[in-house]
């Protein structure tokens, strides 16, 4: 069976965010699935998703910094500058992590790791509410 939501996620400032208990409670048929695949895909280009610690916050904020001094914003060699200085390093940032997880569904619930959780990951110092379509499938 398939099913499809599209939710929006609440606006974050500039950072990572855990948001796998936000996306799940806007997917209640995935509590009725015993096997399948949940595809998760963020429709922006300067905000991305990644699967990666849920425990320990200091891993967010390292990946944050990582990320920051990795593309840095107002580099000279910059073209795209007219929706300010963090919006390319942003669209970087986005197409090195990815637009989308698929993850395997056992029991109504994403099979995840111990210390898995999906993140959302903002780009933009604003970027408003984020759009996500989750496709689930699965018996």
């Amino acid at each position: 069976m398939w099913h499809q939501y599209r939710l929006q996620l609440k606006p974050r400032h500039r950072g990572f965010h855990l948001v796998t208990d936000e996306i799940l409670a806007h997917c209640p048929a995935i509590r009725e699935m015993r096997v399948g695949l949940m595809h998760v895909f963020i429709q922006h280009t300067s905000a991305s998703l990644t699967l990666n610690e849920n425990a320990d916050p200091t891993v967010r904020s390292d990946f944050e910094a990582w990320f920051n001094r990795a593309v840095p914003e107002d580099e000279p060699y910059y073209q795209h500058t007219l929706e300010g200085s963090d919006d390319l390093p942003a669209h970087i940032k986005s197409s090195l992590l990815g637009n989308s997880l698929s993850l395997p569904i056992s029991n109504g619930r994403p099979n995840l790791g111990t210390w898995q959780g999906i993140y959302l990951c903002e780009h933009r110092d604003h970027g408003g509410a984020r759009t996500v379509v989750v496709t689930l499938h699965g018996e």
